[in-house]
C-alpha cells in the first residue's frame, strides 16, 4: 500500500506544504534552514490537481485509480490548501480541520430561498453518496491529535467564491456550524468516497469571508500556517 495521497488546488499550497514536510523530517539546523536536499517523506505524495471541485474530483479520481491499477492504492486521501473564514468563527491566519465537506451549492434558488439538492428529490446515490461527506473519523482524530489549535467544523465547497454581505449572512445562516469555505474539498472528497479510501480536508485561512477586498487577504500568513501544518501530514 502506497502511503498518504495530498492534493491542493495550485502549485503554490503543494510546495508550502512539501516545505512543511521536509521541514519535519529532521531536526533544524542550527541556522533554522532547511537543507536543499532534505526531501518530502517518501510515504507522502503532495500534487496540485487543479481549482474548483470538478477538476480536483476528476484528478484525484485518477490519480487513486491509477495507484489502485499498479497494486499500491493509496492509504487516504487528504485536500489541502488556503481558503476564506467565516467573520468570529476562524481567524485569518488559523488552521482548521473539516468534520465533514459540504457542496454548499449544490440545489437550486428559488423565491423562498436556497433549495439543497437532497431536498430536490434526488436519490443520494446519483449524489456521490450524497452533498455532505464526513472525514474519516480516524484520520480526523490522528490530525486533531497533532494539531490541537485547529479550529475544527464544517468546510463548504463552493464554485463560486463568496464576495458580497448578502451571499455571506445567507450561506452563515445555511450553514451554523461552517468555519470556511474552498472550492475542492468535496470533489476530492467524494472522489476518495467513491474508491473507498479514508479523506479529510485541512484548511488555512487568507481572508475573511465577506465583501470581496483584496487588501484584507493575508497570503503570506495563511501559506506560512500551511507549512507549519504540513507536519502534521507526515
Amino acid at each position: 500500500m502506497t502511503g498518504l495521497l495530498v492534493v491542493t488546488a495550485v502549485p503554490a499550497e503543494a510546495e508550502a506544504i512539501r516545505a512543511g514536510l521536509a521541514a519535519s523530517t529532521a531536526p533544524a539546523p542550527p541556522d533554522r534552514t532547511v537543507p536543499p536536499d532534505r526531501t518530502v517523506p517518501p510515504d507522502v505524495t503532495v500534487l496540485p490537481v487543479g481549482v474548483g471541485p470538478a477538476v480536483a474530483g476528476a484528478a484525484t479520481a485518477r490519480l487513486l485509480a491509477l495507484a489502485e491499477a499498479a497494486g499500491r492504492p493509496y492509504r487516504a486521501v487528504v485536500s489541502a490548501g488556503i481558503a476564506g473564514g467565516f467573520v468570529g468563527r476562524v481567524a485569518v491566519g488559523g488552521t482548521v480541520l473539516a468534520d465533514r465537506s459540504v457542496a454548499a451549492d449544490l440545489g437550486a434558488e428559488s423565491p423562498a430561498g436556497f433549495i439543497p439538492v437532497e431536498d430536490l428529490g434526488m436519490p443520494p446515490e446519483l449524489l456521490g453518496g450524497g452533498r455532505i461527506v464526513p472525514a474519516d473519523p480516524g484520520l480526523l482524530a490522528r490530525l486533531r491529535a497533532a494539531l490541537p489549535g485547529a479550529t475544527v467544523g464544517t468546510v463548504l465547497t463552493v464554485s463560486t467564491v463568496t464576495g458580497t454581505a448578502a451571499s455571506t449572512a445567507a450561506l452563515a445562516e445555511r450553514h451554523p456550524d461552517a468555519v470556511a469555505e474552498a472550492m475542492e474539498g468535496y470533489g476530492v472528497a467524494v472522489a476518495a468516497a467513491q474508491a473507498g479510501v479514508p479523506f479529510a480536508e485541512l484548511r488555512t485561512v487568507s481572508n475573511p469571508i465577506g465583501p470581496r477586498d483584496r487588501s484584507a487577504w493575508r497570503m503570506r500568513e495563511a501559506f506560512a500556517a500551511l507549512t507549519a501544518a504540513a507536519a502534521a501530514l507526515h
